[in-house]
């Protein structure tokens, strides 16, 4: 299959099956004192509800999505949906950027003016990119595997054929954050002679490593973060266990209930951005809905859910990785690994603590992510220019 230019268009019959759905809700109870301790806060999810039901209109929302060049062609017999923009400079660096979950190609929707046209927002256009956002399989308007294996190694071979055989770059670089960052890593570590650099903003919670290395052999800082990073897991980690073991019995209620849909997701939305437990603090109501919109009109939830049932139980151990390794760190993300942890499978050319923001990091703080990315890919540019 070709690339295809590929424009949003819902049916009609979707969107009042939607709103149908939305008025005829039996709602749960909820203990009075427990707000949000025990999952997504009730009086919240109602607000939400209401406002997506009697407020909220898609149609707006499609165009606005329908401005960015958006394409779709099939690599290795799955449709990939991706987003196309040229960088406007004298020579755009290409650079592909892979979003995780409960988010979508909608988490770097607005950095793309800040990378593609730097000049215009108070940058150098020598920093331009030739950005390019691809929905991972599973995931909104890519299509969805029919078979198993489709984990984050297998992800990084589709994005060399994409990069490479379709779009006829030779070299790029790449950035990704949650599943994206284990994308990344894979593609870096697999095929080094196509990469630039690559960014980060988080190393994942790599249970193998945590395993495997003698704590004696760690520093203290280390030891504290294997630490911070098992009582994560067990305490937040229930989403995690149920979508590693048994996605598709989650899948029947989350496809079946726009709220339950919308709980969720926006239950990791606030748990994981810089919101001070204040959601509306960092997104508005019509930017929330929208993102649980790309998963249900698309009838994605199990597909993407099974990415994590994939990653746990057919990924190949990952290499080691030479190519110049970027990482910037949000402060309210998930998990702060230390430096020297990091170091231990990455090539570390920049280290970048960031003032705010949350695991979302280029929907929360756009500004933050597309400097350090410029800075980042700037001296490697010249050394690729200059060899």
């Amino acid at each position: 299959m070709a690339i295809k230019r590929f424009n949003i268009h819902i049916s009609h019959e979707v969107l009042d099956d939607l709103h149908s759905r939305l008025q005829n809700i039996r709602w749960p109870d909820q203990l009075v004192e427990s707000n949000w301790k025990q999952g997504t806060d009730l009086n919240f999810l109602k607000t939400l509800v209401s406002y997506w039901r009697d407020q909220y209109n898609w149609r707006p929302q499609e165009s606005l999505l329908n401005r960015l060049s958006q394409y779709r062609c099939q690599i290795d017999g799955i449709d990939v949906h991706f987003v196309h923009e040229h960088g406007k400079g004298p020579a755009p660096l290409p650079l592909i950027l892979t979003h995780g979950w409960p988010d979508s190609y909608l988490r770097y929707q607005k950095v793309i003016p800040l990378l593609t046209d730097p000049a215009n927002h108070g940058g150098d256009p020598e920093d331009a990119f030739d950005v390019i956002i691809p929905s991972l399989p599973g995931f909104g308007f890519s299509g969805r595997p029919i078979h198993a294996g489709v984990n984050n190694y297998y992800v990084s071979e589709m994005w060399a054929k994409l990069m490479t055989e379709k779009l006829g770059y030779q070299k790029f670089a790449a950035a990704g954050g949650d599943i994206g960052s284990g994308v990344t890593r894979y593609l870096a570590s697999n095929h080094p002679e196509l990469l630039v650099g690559i960014h980060l903003t988080d190393i994942g919670i790599i249970r193998e490593l945590m395993a495997a290395q003698d704590p004696d052999k760690l520093s203290e800082a280390e030891r504290q973060y294997r630490k911070n990073a098992a009582e994560w897991i067990s305490k937040e980690g229930g989403y995690m266990s149920m979508q590693s073991t048994r996605p598709q019995t989650l899948a029947y209620g989350l496809s079946d209930s726009p709220a339950g849909l919308a709980a969720w997701l926006i239950e990791k939305f606030r748990a994981w951005s810089d919101c001070g437990d204040d959601l509306l603090k960092t997104f508005d109501l019509d930017e929330l809905i929208t993102h649980i919109m790309i998963y249900w009109v698309t009838n994605t939830i199990a597909s993407s859910t099974r990415m994590y049932y994939e990653n746990a139980n057919s990924l190949p151990p990952l290499g080691s990785i030479q190519v110049p390794a970027g990482l910037a760190l949000f402060p309210a993300d998930i998990l702060q690994p230390p430096q020297e942890w990091a170091s231990r499978s990455l090539n570390i050319t920049r280290w970048s603590p960031m003032l705010r923001g949350g695991h979302f990091t280029a929907l929360e703080e756009p500004e933050f992510f597309a400097e350090d990315i410029r800075a980042f890919f700037r001296p490697l540019r010249t050394k690729m220019n200059n060899p």
